[in-house]
């Protein structure tokens, strides 16, 4: 008998974790930002905790983009193309769907990830570039988010019943189906159609939901939402939708599940989820009320433990919590340890990530100076240019106590105003030259965001509410002992004790005025935030554990995946 490499994988029903974009290493660009980022934590739990899943995502063989910055602060794309075979093993199974009146086919790569504790957990890279397909359907499993509206929903149909029919393909039982965003809420309707008997529609043509079982249904589904704002959900318009469905889609019944007007993929997985959850408590209540008849829980986001700590805190807290990978709670005991030792380890990574920056951009910055550091997605409602709101106070907030910046983040190719941004933060560090040293560092990725994250003697985040879902940057941070300053939005409106584990910027509350956050910044850094860095070790230190001993010990993607495990998968009834 052939054993294959997915044998070991077979043997136990697992639940399907499917997302648009997984990040599994810096090498393989299948991720653009936070929501592969998570995608990727929450699979790498998994294997630590032995969880039994498997994650579907689309092999992106074009990736996302490498980032160019010219001397002008320009952004420039380039293709970021990789080769799966390096990486991943090919598996013996394709299957087709009907898509715009052809038959295309999909096949998929297995992408193992290893827990460093020797868990294992598979991830399916589904591939279109087959010679079986025309040159137009090879290509849409090439560009992550690329295209226009015509793509990604060519591309949503390939993860969703797509990716659910080459599972059953390969072999695995499944007995839940996770949507990681509605990317792949189409595959609930494959699951309709099965529940339906033949897997057609209802007899004289009855487009009613009740003709279906969808008790069945929502059984089987779990739905996690990231998107706070009603614009940022998929939607598509139905003249498209029978375009590329096929004649036979049941178009009474998508309006039924997914809206009168535009078939909504949130709305899709909202009808067919029985377990519908935000990534943060703040987020699910917004949820309830853009979605009201709703339950929406709040299993808040995380972060992997060991991927996020810099080689030095590793070592720390290997000599202090030897099981903290997989029981991170034992970080509550940070105060046993030594501050010193704590402080030697942080200036290590910090002087990791200068040396980084000065290899790269030629920009020699000083350890001694409280580095401020941010990086994100650049897009308008992150608002990076709020801390350059007025040039001549972060000037002579520096006379008295010196800073420095480093900043880093991509924009989507076709966000303009992402791209003037980035202009905009080099046109300002130009004007502050020597009185506040800074940098903007080109090529965002998981590497670079592990610099950043260690190397911090502050992290900011400054979104603009109620914008931020979630957040898991200043998570990453809080693991390496890196205290936040960050507008009360998201995670840190749960996070954030103010003076413990960081500071609070913002009150939380409907109808502040924005237009006041970049003054309470400037507050907050002046009179608290500086003078304490520079006044006291002790102090600082404290501030340090605090971030360690109340934040990371949370919000990290263990405690994320045992809630999912014991609250969304394993309930009996949902």
């Amino acid at each position: 008998m052939t054993i294959t490499p997915l044998d070991e994988f077979l043997q136990v029903s697992r639940v399907a974790y499917f997302s648009m974009e997984i990040a599994l290493e810096s090498a393989i660009p299948t991720y653009s930002g936070g929501l592969g980022v998570l995608a990727g934590d929450t699979m790498r739990s998994a294997a630590d905790l032995d969880l039994p899943l498997v994650g579907v995502t689309l092999v992106s063989r074009a990736g996302y983009f490498t980032q160019e910055i010219t001397d002008a602060g320009r952004q420039v794309e380039h293709e970021s193309a990789w080769d799966p075979s390096r990486h991943a093993l090919p598996l013996p199974a394709k299957v087709a769907l009907e898509i715009e009146g052809r038959q295309v086919w999909l096949t998929a790569w297995l992408y193992v990830i290893r827990s460093q504790v020797g868990g294992k957990v598979p991830v399916l890279l589904l591939d279109a570039d087959l010679p079986e397909n025309s040159p137009e359907d090879r290509r849409l499993t090439h560009h992550l988010y690329g295209g226009d509206s015509t793509y990604r929903l060519k591309q949503e149909m390939l993860l969703g019943p797509g990716g659910m029919r080459l599972l059953r393909a390969l072999g695995f039982s499944v007995q839940r189906y996770h949507l990681n965003e509605g990317h792949a809420a189409l595959l609930c309707l494959d699951l309709l159609r099965r529940s339906n008997g033949t897997g057609a529609r209802p007899a004289a043509a009855i487009a009613a939901a009740a003709a279906y079982n969808v008790g069945a249904v929502r059984s089987q589904c779990v739905f996690t939402t990231h998107t706070p704002v009603e614009a940022g959900h998929d939607k598509f318009s139905y003249e498209l939708v029978s375009r590329v469905l096929g004649p036979n889609t049941d178009i009474d019944l998508l309006r039924e599940l997914g809206g009168a007007q535009h078939l909504n993929l949130t709305q899709i997985a909202l009808n067919l989820s029985e377990y519908v959850n935000g990534v943060a408590k703040s987020h699910a209540e917004l949820s309830r009320r853009m979605f009201p008849g709703y339950q929406v829980h709040a299993i808040g986001n995380g972060v992997h433990p060991y991927t996020w700590a810099a080689d030095s805190i590793r070592r720390l807290y290997d000599s202090q919590f030897p099981h903290w990978c997989n029981e991170p709670e034992t970080l509550m005991r940070i105060d046993q340890v030594d501050g010193e030792a704590l402080w030697s380890a942080h200036l290590e990574a910090k002087h990791a990530l200068l040396a980084h920056v000065r290899q790269s951009r030629g920009v020699t910055l000083r350890p001694d100076v409280m580095t401020i550091c941010f990086a994100r997605r650049m897009t308008g409602y992150k608002r990076p240019d709020l801390l350059f709101t007025d040039l001549g106070r972060l000037r002579e907030m520096a006379r008295r106590h010196p800073l420095q910046l480093v900043i880093a983040g991509k924009a989507h190719p076709h966000d303009a105003d992402g791209k003037r941004l980035i202009e905009a933060l080099h046109r300002y560090l130009g004007e502050l030259g020597e009185a506040v040293r800074g940098v903007f560092l080109p090529g965002y990725d998981m590497d670079l965001a592990r610099l950043l994250v260690s190397g911090a003697d502050v992290w900011l985040n400054t979104p603009l509410p109620p914008m931020e879902a979630s957040g898991t940057s200043g998570m990453k941070a809080a693991l390496n002992g890196v205290p936040s300053l960050s507008v009360l939005d998201g995670w840190w409106m749960e996070g954030c004790i103010e003076g413990v584990t960081g500071w609070g910027i913002g009150q939380a509350t409907a109808g502040e005025d924005p237009r006041s956050h970049a003054w309470e910044l400037y507050d907050k850094l002046e009179s608290v935030v500086l003078p304490l860095f520079y006044g006291s070790r002790e102090g600082w230190l404290q501030m340090m554990k605090g971030a360690i001993g109340r934040n990371a010990v949370l919000f990290n993607t263990h405690r994320t995946m045992r809630r999912y495990a014991a609250e969304a998968y394993l309930r009996t009834r949902l």
